[in-house]
């Protein structure tokens, strides 16, 4: 947990997966494949409180064994151990608090349109006196701490970048003290460029150039730049280009896209 916190801060290359669904065992899967981090999306995605308590559990069960290669049916080396993140439903200090205590290593706060808000993301994150979280016999308290100050230096803080008005106090936001670094979330972001729909053509131009700034904002700031992305060749690219954090596509888009895969090489 330490390690992963340490080395998102120093901006090495991480890779994620982004998990929608109430699967925990499907999660627990995933995190044998060697991610670095999963995040459980409780903003879009289709999971309850409960669900991210057992889709962290999940993560942390998936940790204690070694990297399983499914296609050839065999476990590899010991990693790092894969942390769960979760991008939470609102800049608010209940659901971020909330996230924290059911043991992630850390929460995406969507919607940041500012320094200001920014700051309010990490206050609701970090126990006094640094911030306003409270402390409660929770299951963080089993892994992650028990010290107030253990669990601060050990879980994340990361602003969605992904809103017209984030994208132009992207400055601000990066200056933050306190906050780790940055996601952006490209659908979002096209909308906020002026695209008609998520991966417009019409607004190619602006949204490569605002990827290309937030990322080099995050850089000068000297915090983490992470974005989404739709397949690991993107990944890789943005990776590349300045980005040291990238998530891969999510379960659902895979579920769907495999078994529709294989139903055309049927029918084909």
């Amino acid at each position: 947990m330490d390690n992963f916190a340490a080395r998102l801060r120093a901006r090495e290359h991480l890779v994620g997966y982004w998990v929608m669904l109430d699967a925990p065992p499907a999660t627990e899967r995933i995190a044998r494949v060697g991610y670095d981090y999963v995040v459980l999306d409780a903003q879009h995605g289709l999971l309850s409180t409960r669900g991210i308590l057992d889709g962290l559990m999940a993560i942390d069960a998936a940790a204690a064994g070694p990297v399983v290669d499914p296609s050839a049916g065999t476990a590899g080396s010991a990693r790092d151990a894969t942390v769960g993140l979760v991008r939470v439903e609102a800049n608010n200090a209940t659901p971020i608090g909330r996230a924290l205590d059911a043991g992630a290593a850390g929460v995406i706060v969507p919607l940041v349109d500012s320094g200001e808000d920014a700051a309010r993301a990490v206050r609701a994150a970090k126990y006094p006196p640094s911030g306003i979280r409270s402390f409660g016999p929770a299951r963080s308290g089993l892994r992650i701490g028990p010290v107030p100050a253990q669990a601060d230096a050990a879980t994340v803080v990361l602003a969605m970048i992904e809103t017209a008005a984030g994208l132009t106090n992207v400055e601000e936001i990066c200056a933050t003290p306190g906050l780790d670094g940055i996601y952006v979330g490209p659908s979002d972001l096209c909308l906020a460029v002026g695209g008609k729909f998520p991966g417009d053509p019409d607004v190619r131009g602006e949204f490569d150039a605002a990827v290309v700034h937030i990322a080099e904002v995050a850089a000068a700031a000297g915090v983490a730049a992470g974005i989404h992305t739709n397949d690991g060749p993107t990944a890789k690219r943005r990776l590349t280009e300045g980005y040291t954090f990238a998530t891969v596509s999510s379960d659902l888009d895979h579920l769907q896209g495999v078994a529709a895969d294989h139903l055309a090489v049927v029918r084909g």
